[in-house]
């Protein structure tokens, strides 16, 4: 349990100057850190505090969000806290005072500390961890340097992420590569199954596997350990698409032991738009091309695949202070809290026999995405009808094999904003939606 001197602590300041740097900050902002401790208590635990309101409603004093409105569609991007907009700010004005010199000899090389920080909390060496524009990039970076010849077969489930698709169909066409799709189970509840059928699909001509941590169309969790260690025994690399993961539920690399890993940092760690992770294994680098050029003498440096010409600096630094904010919450307090919001509309819709969720309520299968379906009704029908009637921002999905909606809250979202979700959902189960 952090305390809020720990807390404070973290800003890497002494206390006293912390709570100086504080009260510049927007005043939600500094009663929501100063409370965070005292209200969870240093014996609660995270599920008790997920069910603590008080503790929440300072939390959500944190964010300049729009009230007008509930969005529930924080899987494609989130809102950053005030903190951290005012950071990218701070940055980006130092930035314009002499670009050549504040941005690039003063701002870019605090790039690194940035870099430690993400290291030490994915549970890595710094030398592994690449920051990029987000997680397509960073999939693109590992999709694209891989040296593939035609014939060589691409395996992937048909519930990935459509660009990523979308690349190694760009490769199909271009190099003559083979990728090779196969269906899971909705949801699924059975990590070896879920193996098997990683397994049974790899062929004498598989050359590369790709998978998702976290389902972006039903947050279906997968088992990445497992079927990692399938394939390395078959020599086989694996990709792992972790747009959704990083910084939403509580894991280490440790509990991954994967060689390759990508993720949006401006989703679930609320840091700024445009923000992404990649990890590569330090003996893994060397071979794997970058996406854009970087000379030889790069071929050993995770730096290699940050060779895009010239970027800000602003929202690479203020990443720093997202992942203070997130770790002053605590990573487990927010797992639960998020997995408590889910679990707080999903258990009333379930109430309805029309009503299917195509997402696993149990804790090692899911977090705060979910895919919820009300049979014979449209889900980009119902999408429109819930934004257009009631101000509801809510994702349409639909998939060869399932639809509905997908339904992502975060840690600013209410429980009242929760109801009247549900009380809108409720009334096209009764009524259907209007002619």
């Amino acid at each position: 349990m952090i305390r809020r001197r720990q807390f404070l602590g973290a800003l890497g300041m002494p206390t006293a100057g912390a709570l100086a740097y504080l009260s510049m900050q927007p005043r939600a902002l500094a009663r929501s850190i100063e409370r965070l401790s005292e209200l969870a208590g240093d014996t609660a635990s995270p599920e008790e505090v997920a069910a603590d309101e008080s503790y929440w409603f300072e939390v959500q004093q944190a964010f300049t969000v729009d009230r007008s409105l509930i969005n529930l569609n924080n899987g494609g991007v989130s809102p950053s806290p005030a903190i951290v907009q005012e950071a990218m700010k701070r940055y980006l004005d130092y930035s314009n005072t002499a670009p050549v010199y504040s941005m690039w000899k003063i701002l870019e090389p605090q790039r690194e500390g940035v870099r430690k920080r993400l290291a030490r909390a994915f549970g890595c060496s710094p030398e592994e961890v690449a920051l990029t524009r987000n997680s397509s990039e960073s999939l693109q970076i590992l999709q694209f340097g891989f040296d593939l010849k035609a014939g060589d077969e691409v395996l992937t489930t048909n519930q990935d992420y459509p660009r990523m698709i979308t690349t190694f169909q760009q490769r199909e066409r271009r190099e003559g590569i083979v990728l090779k799709q196969f269906s899971i189970p909705v949801p699924a509840e059975d990590d070896d199954e879920i193996v098997s059928l990683f397994e049974e699909n790899i062929t004498p001509r598989t050359r590369l596997i790709l998978m998702c941590h976290i389902i972006n169309l039903t947050g279906q969790i997968l088992p990445v350990k497992k079927v990692v260690q399938m394939a390395r025994k078959k020599g086989i690399p694996v990709i792992v698409d972790g747009a959704h993961a990083f910084a939403h539920f509580d894991f280490t690399h440790q509990d991954l032991d994967c060689d390759y890993y990508a993720s949006s940092l401006h989703k679930w760690l609320l840091a700024p738009h445009g923000t992404g992770l990649l990890y590569v294994r330090r003996d893994k680098i060397r071979q794997l091309w970058p996406l854009m050029a970087a000379p030889e003498k790069m071929d050993e440096d995770i730096r290699k695949y940050e060779e895009i010409g010239t970027h800000p600096a602003a929202n690479y630094l203020a990443i720093g202070d997202a992942l203070t904010f997130h770790q002053g919450i605590g990573a487990q307090r927010k797992e639960a809290r998020l997995r408590h919001l889910t679990h707080y509309w999903a258990q009333r819709l379930l109430e309805y026999d029309k009503v299917r969720l195509h997402t696993s309520l149990k804790p090692q299968y899911s977090c705060a995405l979910a895919n919820v379906e009300v049979e014979g009704i449209d889900p980009g029908a119902l999408a429109t009808h819930l934004w257009q009637e009631h101000r509801i921002i809510v994702t349409p999905i639909k998939h060869a094999e399932f639809q509905g909606l997908r339904i992502t809250p975060n840690l600013y979202t209410t429980l009242e904003e929760l109801d009247r979700f549900c009380d809108a959902m409720e009334d096209v189960i009764r009524k259907g939606l209007a002619a």
